[in-house]
């Protein structure tokens, strides 16, 4: 084989075996985007102020995607989701099915303008959040159970503390 050959031999193969690598590359990023990263800028998880052990949100980061705040209190992960809803109202709940609770895969994740349970897989809006209580959708965390200001929503350590039975059988996957 000529050295002219050769030379044009190798080249191919460099081109072939760096195009390979770019294309594996682009699949990667794309199930990267397509995954994980896509639901990252979707299902905001925040981590929200404690006040002597309330539960603090403050409502100027809360929007029309649902923001998530983790919350741990005797050892029994919770988490609460605030939404604002197209009356401007921030709406609250505990990020758990009324009904699919106790599977441990009735929390929400949101697809588009619908919170999506994981299990029964039912959908909501942000105008279901708080006010539809029994059946499957997201328990409430009414006025009752939390103190409103014009700047944050202040739920008691009390009230979490009394609510976190719903999540004990809890899965994340």
């Amino acid at each position: 084989m000529s050295k002219k050959n050769s030379k044009k031999k190798n080249n191919t193969k460099a081109m072939l075996t760096t195009g390979g690598l770019g294309i594996g590359l682009l699949v990667l990023m794309g199930v990267f985007l397509f995954s994980g990263g896509q639901e990252k800028e979707s299902n905001q998880t925040r981590q929200a102020k404690q006040s002597g052990g309330d539960l603090v949100i403050e409502k100027n980061i809360v929007g029309e995607q649902a923001v998530f705040y983790p919350y741990e209190i005797e050892g029994v992960d919770i988490e609460v989701m605030a939404i604002k809803a197209s009356d401007g109202t921030i709406r609250t709940a505990f990020n758990t099915c009324q009904i699919c609770y106790a599977s441990g895969r009735g929390y929400y994740e949101q697809e588009g303008n619908a919170l999506v349970c994981q299990n029964c897989r039912n959908r909501f809006t942000a105008e279901d959040v708080q006010v539809a209580a029994g059946g499957c959708n997201p328990v409430p965390i009414f006025a009752s159970n939390k103190i409103e200001t014009e700047e944050t929503i202040s739920i008691s350590e009390a009230f979490l503390k009394e609510s976190k039975d719903i999540f004990l059988n809890w899965k994340w996957e």
